[in-house]
């Protein structure tokens, strides 16, 4: 599937909003896209899965993890297509048993793919590298299938990882302006506010 072709479904779906939505943040955004809804539209969620191989491919990682929860049915989908070994990190660890915070078959030494859905500040993506490191496993990666441009990429290549993204929020405003799904004052409003709501990366020289 055609990047263009998906961002055309995302808005077909009503994954991508314009209005004025407030984000986790506190911040209110003119636009929100939700990417949790791809669930329920089995091709696109595999066009998704394979756009974001495509993206990832040349990069060298034996298992890969999705960040739960957005990302964890396109994490499955890469698995399953291209057979590659899946661990999940968990949000809640349980009280009893082992009390895992990363299930699957971690082996220490073995590298890590990371996957995220939409990249904004970043914070959420190591939520997920620092377990994943704290049961033996090396992160080198990190792909996202939308960048929104407001200074993840920069924390994730501060911290000495590869980012990979699918797409950039200016390159899916543009498209949805090329086919008129958006007017010329939506995208000028929306590329204003990623320019006016950067997150600047902690210098920081943590080993990840």
């Amino acid at each position: 599937m055609h990047r263009d072709e998906i961002v055309q479904q995302l808005v077909k779906i009503g994954s991508v909003k314009f209005g004025n939505f407030k984000l986790k943040s506190g911040i209110m955004s003119p636009f929100y896209i939700d990417l949790r809804l791809i669930i329920s539209s089995p091709k696109l969620l595999k066009g998704i899965g394979d756009a974001m191989w495509q993206t990832v491919q040349s990069a060298d990682f034996d298992v890969i993890c999705g960040v739960p929860y957005t990302a964890l049915p396109i994490a499955t989908q890469m698995s399953l297509e291209h057979d590659v070994p899946m661990v999940m990190r968990r949000r809640e660890v349980k009280d009893h048993g082992i009390k895992k915070t990363i299930e699957g078959v971690a082996i220490p030494g073995q590298k890590c793919l990371i996957v995220e859905d939409l990249i904004t500040s970043g914070a959420s993506i190591f939520e997920t590298v620092v377990p994943v490191q704290d049961v033996g496993l090396k992160v080198h990666d990190v792909v996202v299938f939308l960048d929104r441009e407001q200074g993840g990429r920069q924390t994730v290549e501060a911290k000495g990882l590869h980012f990979h993204s699918v797409i950039t929020m200016t390159e899916l405003l543009e498209s949805l302006q090329n086919d008129s799904s958006i007017d010329k004052s939506q995208l000028e409003q929306a590329l204003a506010f990623i320019q006016s709501n950067q997150f600047t990366p902690k210098k920081e020289t943590a080993d990840v």
